[in-house]
């Protein structure tokens, strides 16, 4: 066999060898993109049915539960994250926008602020005498929980405080992730309440330590 026989033998050799390792690495890659997209679609699943949540109204107004049941049509799957604060009993989806329909139906996300779940200040909006009412027994180191289809991030209750409704610096963007709950007061006032209550919680991850120990002491 002459030397030029031999390196054509090498040559395709090799080349065969870098079809397979081509064809190796696409079908692996694609596995992994297929996997990642059902991961995906399952989260997305998950997130539809903790959005169905259970509607406790005991403390509505009964023009705020007239108004839901005219507009619960909202699909479940349409909500950007689920708020819970289990020990003041609040469960809400939360939607794009904050018109009236959308705040019948649950909380509303202040566009201009920042998405549910991202970093910055998230603007979350609602009625004071309907799933908001709840924030009236709100205490400082309450734990908030806000379920995406990408997961549940954890927020700490830092402070609450009534404001004018001119007071739009309470939206301000934030370096930290940030909740900023945003409702009418006082709770049970008659008429179109005058001022603005303000909840605001951050990442839980940046209280440490004092945040479960507050909680574990209540």
């Amino acid at each position: 066999m002459s030397r030029s026989d031999s390196s054509q033998r090498v040559l395709r050799a090799l080349e065969c060898a870098s079809w397979t390792v081509g064809a190796t690495l696409l079908v692996l890659y694609a596995g992994a993109r297929l996997h990642g997209t059902a991961r995906a679609q399952d989260a997305i699943e998950r997130f539809r049915e903790a959005s169905a949540v259970r509607i406790d109204t005991r403390l509505w107004s009964e023009s705020r539960i007239e108004a839901y049941r005219k507009h619960e049509g909202h699909a479940a799957a349409d909500a950007l994250a689920v708020l819970r604060i289990d020990r003041v009993g609040l469960s809400v989806p939360v939607f794009r926008g904050t018109d009236g329909p959308t705040l019948d139906v649950g909380a509303g996300w202040i566009e201009g602020t920042a998405m549910p779940g991202s970093e910055g200040n998230s603007g979350i909006a609602g009625h004071r005498d309907g799933f908001f009412r709840h924030l009236k027994d709100v205490v400082e180191g309450d734990l908030l929980e806000l379920e995406g289809p990408g997961g549940t991030n954890r927020f700490v209750v830092r402070e609450m405080r009534v404001v004018e409704p001119e007071a739009i610096g309470v939206l301000a963007p934030t370096d930290e992730p940030t909740l900023t709950l945003v409702t009418c007061y006082p709770f049970y006032f008659v008429g179109p309440a005058p001022q603005r209550f303000i909840v605001r919680a951050t990442a839980e991850s940046a209280g440490g330590v004092a945040d479960a120990a507050r909680r574990a002491d209540r």
